[in-house]
């Protein structure tokens, strides 16, 4: 009994392509690369997006009928929130490059990675057997499931690169998870 669960990072947004610590509506590119992946994308039994506007628009745009789940939600930046990350490193250069470094830290008053990484953990070790799962997720709850699913330490979690509009996918049973990372959603013709 295998429980199948298939990422799908949001397309692109201005507060994506600027790095910026913030949530906000797909961009006209990604709304339209959104709406080309209609149909790629894998059934499952439950479909869940991260409490945001552009997963759940990416959602719409993909033809999917979501639940908004909370513990999907991107990392709590407090006060960074808004800001772009060349902003706050030209403020606050000392306190980025701790956060960059220990997952433990969380300089902007926020969540740390490491409590990310342990919610959603939680969330992904919860599911049941033999489940087929979609959710649409913010980048860096993609970045931390990968993590926890291999087994990884959490400092690993910058080295993942998590593109737009990307499925990762992952499959396991008994808490031993497979990876299989960064499929571009396309419409595959018959």
């Amino acid at each position: 009994m295998t429980t199948r669960v298939t990422l799908i990072s949001p397309a692109l947004s201005t507060a994506l392509r600027e790095a910026r610590f913030a949530d906000g509506p797909l961009d006209a590119a990604g709304l339209r690369q959104a709406a080309a992946a209609r149909g790629a994308v894998v059934d499952a039994d439950q479909m869940f997006a991260s409490p945001s506007v552009r997963c759940e628009q990416t959602a719409e745009a993909l033809g999917l009928t979501t639940e908004s789940l909370p513990e999907l939600r991107a990392c709590a930046m407090g006060r960074w929130r808004g800001l772009r990350l060349d902003e706050v490193a030209a403020t606050e250069p000392q306190a980025v490059a701790a956060w960059l470094a220990d997952p433990a830290a969380a300089p902007h008053g926020g969540e740390s990675l490491e409590a990310l990484h342990t919610r959603v953990g939680d969330w992904l070790d919860a599911l049941p057997a033999d489940a087929r799962v979609l959710a649409v997720a913010e980048p860096d709850v993609v970045r931390a499931l990968t993590v926890h699913a291999i087994g990884a330490p959490a400092r690993v979690f910058w080295r993942i690169d998590v593109l737009p509009l990307t499925a990762t996918e992952l499959s396991g049973r008994g808490g031993r998870w497979n990876l299989r990372g960064g499929r571009p959603l396309q419409v595959t013709s018959h």
